[in-house]
């Protein structure tokens, strides 16, 4: 408005007097009508117009997420939502429910997934098996139950490998180790015995007991495969890891009989012929 009011200024007289008499009508001179219209508005507080449109476009990039691929405050409500959960509250409405509603499978099969999600398998085992009881028949569910205790089995063979090696470690070796008849040997037998005597009880209990747990859980593993091929006999892919599971649990009679069944059941499958292998070496080993 202020450059546009000086180059009138600037202009000639005669041009000045040639222009029609409603160039020159001013804002206080026009109709009441026009002072209403949006532009006439917008001349007269612009300045507060423009500053609620940059608040407005402000506040629409930061929550609705204009322009930055996101969907704004939906994501922001979504993590604190997540936040939530993943500190113990939604959690703790997922075991709230399956304790009002015990026989309920969904609220068990909801509180098996969180559970799982939030990495405790242990206690998504428990849950999860409930589920089975309820819904026996969910092939999928079982599968996930067989993968838990196979994660369990392998986490457990992992420390009982490292409590082996430690005992391992600890046993003196035979270059290590004086006679005991000799002097040194007597005198590093009554120095070092109780320590060793020590250790290798706390270091042995711990390697026995870890152990007992990989079979467990692979035993465990074993049975839910034992339910999904009773269900579905015909099924080949459930004879195979039956097999599996069975030679991890050390059950060979069950491996064999399972294997067997697979090559009857699939003999042209690419994992065939190592069934068959298996096969031999399981009964040249008397299984």
């Amino acid at each position: 408005m202020a450059r546009g009011t000086q180059h009138r200024k600037r202009r000639p007289r005669t041009n000045a007097r040639v222009a029609p008499a409603t160039a020159r009508v001013g804002a206080a001179s026009r109709p009441s009508w026009e002072n209403q219209l949006f532009f006439g508005r917008l001349r007269r507080h612009g300045r507060w117009i423009f500053i609620s449109l940059a608040v407005a476009f402000i506040l629409s990039f930061v929550l609705l997420g204009v322009g930055s691929g996101s969907t704004g405050i939906s994501d922001v409500i979504s993590n604190l939502l997540n936040g939530s959960s993943s500190t113990g509250s939604s959690l703790s409405s997922l075991r709230e429910a399956t304790v009002k509603h015990p026989k309920d499978a969904t609220d068990w099969l909801n509180y098996a997934t969180k559970l799982e999600e939030d990495q405790q398998d242990q206690t998504a085992i428990t849950a999860l098996t409930h589920y089975t009881t309820l819904r026996p028949k969910d092939q999928d569910a079982l599968l996930e139950l067989a993968g838990l205790y196979l994660t369990r089995a392998n986490a457990w063979e992992t420390l009982y490998e490292n409590s082996a090696a430690v005992q391992e470690a600890l046993a003196p070796g035979p270059l290590l180790s004086a006679k005991s008849t000799t002097p040194l040997g007597k005198a590093f037998s009554s120095l070092t015995n109780p320590v060793d005597t020590a250790i290798s009880t706390e270091v042995g209990a711990n390697t026995s007991n870890e152990y007992e747990q990989v079979i467990i859980y692979l035993e465990d593993r074993l049975n839910v495969y034992q339910k999904l091929v009773n269900q579905n006999p015909a099924v080949a892919v459930n004879q195979y890891s039956l097999a599996q599971a069975a030679q991890d649990a050390g059950n060979t009679k069950v491996a064999l009989k399972a294997y067997e069944a697979f090559v009857k059941l699939a003999p042209s499958d690419s994992l065939a012929p190592t069934a068959r292998q298996e096969i031999a070496s399981l009964k040249a080993s008397g299984g």
